[in-house]
């Protein structure tokens, strides 16, 4: 067992009391180092007094972001309770399931959001505005914890079935903090905002933590609005900014788009899905800077980063794996893969998860026969110059005709079409050859299925030319921003 120092927000308050640590974009208020430690302490004092909160105990949360949220962080790393973070826009049986898993000692929900307490649960839940009213207090005994102990639950969005909690630990979120730090030179003067959702480990891990570790600051957004994000970047005078190519999208449509203020931004960190060149090209126009990165809710996050230099060299890249992060390719032989050849990325550093809450099979089946390497699902492939490619998700493969398709690789073809804005290939049924595929697309003008069937022949194997084609207005995506591909299919 490794204990260490873990109350980050008390060693800001001792060395920059005064400095701002958080803001609430929609209320403006503020608050400093040195008062979010006092909030800490008070929320940490008040659970073990008076709801007999221990180390180990679940707390879960329904709530948009809040300066009392992360006051909430706080605590936990100072009494050592688990935070579980629930998506507050799924439905009231959805988050019934989780919290039974989960077993909360608490829930923690903001008023608009009570509809989603079902009544037996009701005896645990208390108003997220008591938080609020907890008096501030100077000072508490730290309760130390384990590396390994779980620091949050961050539940899975169960878009291909039954959510599973992923268990992040104390060490995964320092290790995260570091590895971030290097790619991205963060510093307690760098700024940013937030507009990530609190159930989500980008709206928690990609910056948020990492900030707070390193005693920046941090803007936060309850929801994205393009012209307010816009406006934001430029009056916070943020230099490192995180979002989804949809919201990059939106943000370049914006009539203030071209007149914005982006001077401050040393670069945006892209994730979710990749970012059209278009786009990039966009911003870079703007002398705005790209970083596309990969990263996943059980690792890291933050695990690979392409550097801006490279964001059209190697355009559709992930980039190079951050400092402490090691990394295989398993072909589909169970062999190491050889550059430019497919397999499977397996993962191993300090930033793995230690496994799924109360779920041990799903655990063994994520990690190899050895227990050391975390397989993230993931296809790649590694050029001569050791940059990374995602070929797709192994669970988006279809087989048609005994040969294995990738999706994203005819999706990669399909948007070399000018004007095909967005794409989606899923496989359905066949008769004859089992799977076929079948694309939706999201196009600037009209395309006949000729003409796309035709750009498709020249440039792939006749068995991954998709059978079907479906022209839709906007493609489904989660609250992530990657594209639903569960939707897909019942269109």
């Amino acid at each position: 067992m490794k204990m260490w120092q873990q109350d980050w927000i008390s060693r800001w308050a001792l060395y920059s009391p005064n400095k701002c640590a958080l803001k609430e974009q929609d209320s403006g208020y503020e608050i400093t180092y040195g008062d979010l430690n006092k909030k800490g302490n008070g929320i940490a004092l008040h659970f073990q007094m008076t709801h007999h909160i221990q180390k180990g105990d679940r707390i879960a949360v329904i709530a948009e972001y809040t300066i009392d949220y992360i006051a909430l962080f706080s605590a936990a790393q100072k009494l050592g309770f688990i935070l579980v973070p629930l998506n507050y826009r799924l439905a009231q049986a959805e988050i019934t399931e989780i919290i039974h898993d989960a077993s909360p000692a608490m829930i923690l929900v903001e008023d608009k959001y009570l509809h989603l307490i079902h009544e037996q649960f009701v005896d645990k839940s208390l108003p997220m505005t008591s938080v609020e009213s907890m008096d501030m207090q100077d000072d508490f005994q730290v309760h130390q914890v384990d590396e390994n102990d779980a620091l949050f639950i961050i539940y899975t969005s169960g878009t291909t079935g039954k959510p599973k909690g992923v268990l992040y630990t104390h060490k995964m979120a320092f290790w995260n903090s570091i590895n971030t730090s290097i790619s991205l030179k963060l510093t307690s003067e760098s700024r940013t905002i937030n507009v990530m959702p609190s159930f989500h480990t980008g709206g928690w891990n990609v910056l948020l933590l990492p900030f707070l570790h390193h005693g920046a600051y941090t803007c936060l957004f309850k929801k994205f609005e393009a012209d307010a994000v816009l406006n934001a970047l430029s009056s916070q005078k943020c230099n490192i900014f995180m979002g989804v190519p949809t919201m990059l999208s939106m943000m370049a449509h914006e009539n203030n788009f071209k007149e914005a203020d982006l001077i401050a931004l040393d670069y945006i960190i892209v994730g979710g899905e990749s970012m059209p060149i278009p786009l990039i090209e966009a911003y870079a126009q703007k002398g705005v800077a790209i970083r596309q990165g990969y990263g996943m809710t059980e690792v890291g996050p933050n695990l690979t980063s392409l550097h801006q230099d490279d964001a059209i060299r190697k355009k559709g890249s992930i980039g190079r794996p951050n400092f402490y992060v090691q990394h295989r390719i398993i072909n589909e032989h169970g062999k190491e893969a050889q550059p430019n050849e497919s397999g499977e990325l397996w993962l191993k550093g300090p930033m793995v998860t230690a496994g799924y809450w109360n779920n041990p099979s799903a655990t063994q089946d994520a990690f190899s026969s050895d227990g050391t390497w975390f397989k993230t699902g993931d296809i790649v492939i590694e050029d001569d110059e050791k940059y990374l490619y995602i070929v797709d998700r192994l669970k988006n493969m279809y087989i048609s005709g005994a040969e294995n398709v990738y999706p994203a690789e005819v999706e990669r073809v399909l948007l070399k079409l000018p004007e095909i804005l967005e794409c989606a290939v899923i496989g359905v049924k066949d008769d004859k050859w089992g799977e076929v595929g079948k694309a939706f697309i999201v196009a600037s003008e009209r395309l006949t299925e000729d003409q796309i069937k035709a750009h498709c022949t020249a440039h792939l194997a006749k068995f991954k030319v998709p059978k079907y084609y479906q022209c839709i207005n906007a493609l489904p995506k989660t609250d992530s921003g990657k594209i639903d591909r569960k939707s897909l299919k019942l269109l």
